[in-house]
């Protein structure tokens, strides 16, 4: 199995084509396989359901002539296709209403980008500022965090923006969705997600 293709993530829907879930490569092809899920791919613009018998029968068509712009998982004997999204048949689960409020989800929604100067950074470079400062009474909210590479942290203190001199690259608010998602979206591997995340109410979480 190709190590590149095992570290995709799936789309999960409910049987309403609601997305509930990101999973594991793995944890997709056992739902296929045990025939709790489908395959939903967009064709020529429409969107077309396949079981894993017929998955398995498109993939082999699709590697006659699209070989090089998929993953692939290998077997012994065939290629299977690796699909960007499922949907459970039975599953009528509701998506969360809401985007959990934590380090890895800050991050994502700021893009590894301090709010002060711009710039971006790796991880071990930023940290986490809180625009009121706590001493002040600023909570720990999705408006009022944001990251900030730790020269800026340091400038800023125990300030606000403007007792510092400095100004945020755009106001902290909370995300409609999960930041993480919003970043997978802007992968061309991952584009076939967007019409599924783009309504408001779905916050999706990466597990």
């Amino acid at each position: 199995m190709s190590v590149l293709a095992l570290s995709a993530n799936v789309l999960v829907l409910n049987k309403f084509c609601q997305a509930t879930q990101v999973v594991s490569v793995r944890r997709a092809f056992s739902l296929l396989a045990k025939r709790y899920a489908e395959v939903i791919e967009l064709v020529e613009g429409q969107y077309q359901a396949y079981n894993f018998e017929s998955w398995i029968e498109a993939s082999t068509f699709k590697k006659s002539f699209d070989e090089d712009h998929h993953d692939w998982i290998r077997t012994v004997s065939l290629s299977i296709l690796v699909p960007r999204i499922i949907r459970l048949v039975a599953c009528d689960r509701i998506p969360a209403g809401k985007v959990k409020f934590n380090r890895r989800n800050i991050f994502a929604r700021d893009e590894n980008r301090c709010q002060y100067c711009g710039r971006h950074q790796p991880t071990s470079e930023l940290s986490l500022d809180h625009v009121m400062p706590r001493s002040r009474g600023g909570e720990s909210t999705w408006t009022n965090v944001v990251v900030a590479c730790t020269g800026c942290n340091a400038r800023k203190g125990g300030r606000t923006p403007r007792e510092a001199g400095m100004r945020l690259v755009r106001e902290p608010a909370v995300p409609k969705r999960s930041p993480l998602l919003s970043l997978k979206v802007q992968a061309s591997r991952y584009a076939s997600w967007k019409k599924f995340l783009d309504a408001a109410y779905w916050s999706v979480e990466l597990h």
